[in-house]
């Protein structure tokens, strides 16, 4: 065994690996759908439960013979797909279609709503919805039973309805109403439009799956890290030059314009694998040093911040890394973002500035151990040798796990960014 996984190389991660030794699994039946096809505890709880069922089916025909299908017609199941790296259960938010309702192959059944994103499931194959297992506000587990689709073709909606005659009839009644009833009624609206005056002064809203999460893993990073936050100043008067030198240029060779971002990107790159321990998290006594990156890009949206993941972002170009910024803006807006997008960070960027912000202390992502603040770009006086001159400057953040990354590397992190931002040919030439 010990040579067939060095042999693959299949890796899984901690929590699934737990399981996987508690259950006694082997991990080469596991499909892995982390990072490097890394097995996450998702694929764990998917396989589980796909056993689960295969070895119930076999106990029923081991019971009664030949399976007799209690549903109508030979019946697919609507499963719970995996929902990506350490997401293992979602809330049942809407239902797309309804049940008798014939849907396409690939047509979107339901709506599932994740502590990072809401996604569609669709159908597997063309077919009459015929039972709904859950209902709307349930919470699900990977690999729950959601619905049934069964054999069917598409056929005209009849609707049974009740005669005109007997609804006119129905309708004179209800508009008569006698005196009394009339009085009652008007009492009555009186009172609910007074409560209602006051009702509407106050709103009270459950909160979306997506920002409870949001609100669980800050409060978490507040509590379990020991969280810290140091600052640095740029002046981006360099970088801003270099910007307006090659933008037209630059964008009609990658179509898309060169912004800010993906320079902080490749400086935050370097910076990392000068000072591995921002690019590192804590896994119970254990640090898990992660020699890639994976840049995170905070973006607020209506329905709050996600963070999507560059993978791989030293490997792109620098139009590569804004062609796939400005694609994760459109999805955010778009509610389009999958799971894939947003897992497997190291690192996060997170740009205030955009609002206005001038200076702030972002809060840590977990598992990670580092998150970067950018901010407002500003013009102000500072000092060049002996004079005094006005240039655009901009606050820089460095939150940081202090478990694992001493005060020295994080301000030496950040002066590292300050650097490569005052002088953006160290990027080129390596200095």
């Amino acid at each position: 065994m010990e040579d067939k996984k060095k042999s693959t190389n299949k890796i899984a991660m901690p929590s699934a690996e737990k399981i996987i030794k508690e259950q006694q699994l082997d991990i080469f039946d596991i499909k892995g759908t982390g990072v490097d096809n890394r097995v996450t505890k998702g694929d764990v709880l998917l396989y589980l439960s796909q056993i689960k069922r295969v070895n119930e089916f076999e106990l029923k025909v081991m019971n009664n013979g030949p399976n007799k299908d209690e549903r109508k017609g030979s019946g697919m199941d609507v499963l719970v797909p995996v929902l990506g790296e350490s997401v293992v259960e979602a809330t049942v938010s809407k239902w797309i279609k309804k049940q008798g309702e014939f849907v396409e192959v690939d047509e979107p059944i339901v709506e599932l709503e994740t502590d990072k994103v809401t996604l569609e499931v669709p159908a597997a194959t063309s077919g009459i919805l015929d039972s709904l297992v859950v209902s709307e506000g349930d919470t699900v587990e990977v690999g729950s039973l959601l619905a049934i689709i069964v054999a069917g073709e598409k056929t005209g909606q009849s609707k049974t309805s009740v005669p005109k005659q007997e609804n006119k009839k129905i309708d004179e009644q209800i508009s008569e109403p006698n005196k009394d009833e009339k009085n009652i009624t008007n009492n009555v609206k009186s009172q609910v439009s007074g409560e209602s005056i006051n009702q509407n002064l106050e709103e009270r809203v459950p909160m979306s799956r997506l920002r409870q999460a949001i609100a669980r893993r800050l409060k978490e990073a507040q509590n379990t890290a020991a969280m810290l936050t140091t600052y640095n100043e740029v002046d981006m008067t360099a970088l801003m030059e270099m910007r307006n030198n090659y933008q037209d240029s630059f964008e009609k060779k990658n179509g898309v314009r060169l912004g800010y971002m993906s320079f902080f990107v490749k400086a935050s790159i370097d910076a990392l694998s000068q000072f591995p321990a921002v690019n590192a998290e804590i896994d119970g006594n254990d640090i898990i040093y992660k020699n890639y990156y994976n840049i995170g890009v905070a973006v607020g949206t209506s329905q709050g911040l996600v963070v999507p993941v560059l993978k791989s972002a030293d490997k792109m170009s620098f139009g590569e890394t804004e062609l796939n910024i400005a694609n994760f803006g459109k999805k955010a807006k778009d509610g389009s973002l999958g799971i894939n997008d947003m897992a497997g960070g190291t690192f996060t960027i997170s740009n205030g500035g955009v609002y206005g912000s001038l200076m702030s202390s972002p809060i840590l992502n977990p598992p990670q151990s580092g998150i970067l603040g950018m901010h407002k770009i500003q013009k102000r006086p500072v000092a060049i040798g002996d004079n005094i001159e006005i240039r655009p400057m901009m606050y820089l953040a460095l939150s940081y796990d202090h478990r694992i990354i001493d005060g020295r590397e994080a301000v030496s992190f950040l002066v590292r960014i300050k650097e490569i931002i005052e002088d953006p040919r160290r990027l080129v030439v390596g200095a």
